[in-house]
């Protein structure tokens, strides 16, 4: 138990100065952070499955299954909002039938 309060307490603290550095990024920058952040919620996902092979109590396992859903969101979100992104930057057909 005592692990676990550890725990809360490095992410409640890697929360705040989280919100706090990517609230004061310019809206130009936001792209490339995502990226970044694509990539750290991928290492969360390896992380949390690697959790699940340890004896964990149901507490725990019900945290890592939501860090494990959270991650997956945001990296299934990311490469949406990238392809909306990308799509904005293909060449649009034009239709030559004359019509």
């Amino acid at each position: 138990m005592h692990e676990l309060i550890w725990m809360l307490v490095v992410f409640v603290i890697a929360f705040a100065v989280g919100y706090l550095l990517i609230s004061r990024v310019p809206q130009m920058l936001h792209t490339p952070l995502m990226s970044v952040t694509n990539a750290i919620s991928a290492v969360i996902i390896l992380g949390a499955l690697m959790l699940f092979a340890a004896h964990l109590t149901a507490l725990e396992q019900a945290l890592g299954a939501l860090a494990l859903a959270a991650a997956a969101f945001n990296v299934v979100g990311g490469f949406v909002i990238t392809d909306r992104m990308l799509g904005l930057f293909r060449r649009k057909e034009v239709d030559n039938d004359g019509d």
